[in-house]
Parts: structure tokens; C-alpha cells; sequence
């Protein structure tokens, strides 16, 4: 088990916590060799909803990693996957002021190439579900709800 850091992520703020406070306007998170991501909290915190906040990063990397977990194992078994549109939603919950995500719900629409089973694409998305790091590093309930649809011919 590797104790080295794999993946590291810089985030810089700037501004001033006395009088008009506003963490909205100047955080930035960035990989050296990436494009740098605006950051935030969300608008009703005192944020800015044009930039990501946390909430909208964590569903962003669920919804990323699940994808290519699934394209993974589909391409290892040879199912011929055509498109994957995800509608991942999430629910939180404060309680004593603490809030947290509960509830994560990933919604793809997955179109497979004509003649694909449907079946075997089902137990390949529940198997990404094992392997995904995202998945696999919160204890909020994951919960899958795939649609596949088959191209016609």
C-alpha cells in the first residue's frame, strides 16, 4: 500500500475575511499540468452558482468515475457501448449544523450497439459499482439506476 500522495491538487483563495466577506470570487483548484477549475460554495452560502462548488465536484467525479469504470469492464467483455448520458443526483442532509451527502443516485442512459445483451450490460454496470474509487471512498448510499436502451439496426 502506497503511502505517496498520487494526486496532488492546489487550491488558492484570495480576498479578505474582514467586513464583505465573499468566498465566492477568487478560489481557483488546479493540477499543474490541467486547466485550472473556478471554485465556490454554493449561492445560498454566499457563493457564486457560475463556479463549481463542492457538492457539484463530488457528483461530477462519482459520475466520471462510474462511466469509465463501466466503458472499462464493457470494452473488457466486448459489449459495444454507443453513448452514456448520466443524470447523477444527490441528497443531502444537515443535521446539528453539520451537512452532509447521504445519497448519491446514478441515472445513466447507456445506448448499446444493435444485437448487445442487456444483461450482461446490467452486471457489468453493477461490477462498476466494485471498482470505482469514488464509490468505493464515501459512506453515503450509492444507489444505481441504469437505462439501457439497444440500438436498432
Amino acid at each position: 500500500m502506497s503511502e505517496t500522495p498520487t494526486h496532488v491538487i492546489h487550491q488558492h483563495w484570495s480576498g479578505s475575511t474582514a467586513g464583505e466577506y465573499t468566498m465566492a470570487s477568487t478560489a481557483t483548484a488546479r493540477l499543474d499540468s490541467k486547466p485550472p477549475i473556478p471554485t465556490s460554495v454554493p449561492a445560498d452560502m454566499g457563493g457564486d452558482d457560475g463556479r463549481w462548488n463542492p457538492e457539484d465536484l463530488f457528483g461530477a467525479a462519482l459520475s466520471t468515475c462510474f462511466m469509465y469504470t463501466f466503458l472499462a469492464l464493457a470494452k473488457k467483455v466486448r459489449i459495444d457501448v454507443r453513448a452514456y448520458d448520466d443524470t447523477l443526483s444527490l441528497d443531502l442532509i444537515t443535521e446539528d449544523r453539520h451537512t452532509r451527502i447521504t445519497r448519491a443516485v446514478v441515472a445513466p442512459t447507456i445506448t448499446l450497439a444493435p444485437g448487445s445483451s442487456v444483461s450482461k450490460a446490467t452486471t457489468m454496470f453493477e461490477k462498476s459499482h466494485k471498482y470505482c474509487i469514488i464509490a468505493n471512498s464515501t459512506s453515503a448510499e450509492v444507489v444505481l439506476q441504469p437505462q439501457f436502451v439497444v440500438a436498432e439496426a
